[in-house]
């Protein structure tokens, strides 16, 4: 995608970040309520800060994705471990879906990997998430079954990885 860039969030787009990876996640379904998970999405100042927070802008402009990157120990990883890095809450404004935007920001994810030297890449997915476990599945990922967990009772998270080295 010629026109779409793939870069840091910009502190005046935060809340818009928010709004779209809220969006993004109830568009697809994949919001379990009563959880505290849509304040989480919706905060995306506070993973700007915490951790690196990547932007899909459209070639008017127009934000139509993010993804937040975390490194192992810190306050958004789940599962990373030394040597990965971690991706979470990859999101594509609903109207945008199918133009490549969420590979685009995976690859991004990869490429940054590589820039830190890591020798894997790795991601826990709602299992209901099918959609984007074939992005994954095509772009070389596979199941990381015994890192699968379960943050809240009945919320399945299943995990991914891609190895680097």
């Amino acid at each position: 995608m010629s026109d779409l860039e793939i870069r840091p969030a910009r502190p005046g787009e935060l809340k818009t970040v928010g709004e779209l990876t809220l969006a993004a996640y109830s568009a697809e379904r994949n919001l379990v309520d009563g959880v505290g998970y849509a304040a989480e999405l919706l905060d995306a100042a506070r993973r700007a800060e915490l951790a690196e927070l990547l932007v899909a802008v459209d070639g008017d402009g127009t934000l139509v994705g993010t993804v937040t990157i975390a490194r192992p120990g810190t306050e958004f990883a789940e599962l990373s471990r030394e040597g990965e890095l971690e991706f979470r809450m990859l999101g594509v404004l609903p109207s945008a879906t199918g133009r490549g935007i969420g590979e685009a920001l995976t690859r991004a994810v990869i490429a940054r990997a590589r820039e830190l030297a890591a020798d894997r890449v790795v991601l826990c997915s709602l299992v209901t998430m099918t959609r984007a476990h074939r992005l994954y599945e095509r772009l070389g990922f596979v199941r990381l079954s015994e890192r699968d967990w379960e943050p809240h009772p009945g919320v399945t998270l299943i995990a991914y990885r891609l190895e680097l080295t």
